[in-house]
């Protein structure tokens, strides 16, 4: 992890950080690095956590849950991955459903629905080809859940890559561990 950029408490968030982390910060007891590092850009991050929660709020949070799932295994982000393993389970989405989404073959999955399936097809690809040849598997997704789900998915996936990319460049560690350590 870089240490060049100087981690902030929560006391020290701007006031409007603070305002729109107070909920997550209370539920959880602790400041996400990614937040303590990237508040230094306060008007940029605001509009990040208000991307991210209006994203999210459009759309199934077994949806939100897969793409979050699918995009942290691709880009190899234990960050997000093992939070979200964790919010899954308190959703009931149950361990067996955890571990299909991340072995990232959805055609072959025993525990996802069929538009699950098919949302998880479309974020592989698009992530792996950034976005390119992925209009095929899009129409699926618009043809299964409607075309204002389907722009929805499509932001919640924007949303975790971009969110990747920064734990990345920074080598943000996971706070928590996986489900699955010690199995």
């Amino acid at each position: 992890m870089t240490d060049n950029i100087p981690k902030l408490s929560f006391d020290e968030l701007p006031p409007a950080i603070a305002d729109r982390l107070r909920a997550k910060y209370d539920r959880l007891g602790y400041l996400g690095e990614f937040f303590a590092r990237t508040a230094h850009q306060p008007d940029a991050l605001a509009a990040f956590i208000d991307f991210t929660d209006f994203s999210k709020d459009a759309l199934d949070m077994r949806f939100v849950e897969l793409i979050a799932l699918t995009v942290a295994m691709m880009q190899g982000v234990d960050y997000e991955k093992h939070q979200h393993e964790r919010l899954s389970e308190k959703l009931g989405f149950g361990k067996e459903w955890v571990r299909d989404v991340e072995r990232l073959m959805p055609e072959d999955s025993e525990h996802l629905g069929a538009g699950e399936q098919v949302v998880q097809s479309f974020v592989i690809d698009a992530v792996r080809n950034d976005g390119v040849a992925a209009t095929e598997k899009l129409d699926r997704v618009i043809d299964t859940l409607g075309h204002v789900d389907a722009v929805a998915v499509m932001f919640v996936m924007a949303r975790y890559v971009a969110h990747a990319l920064l734990v990345n460049s920074m080598n943000i560690e996971s706070p928590v561990p996986s489900i699955f350590d010690g199995e």
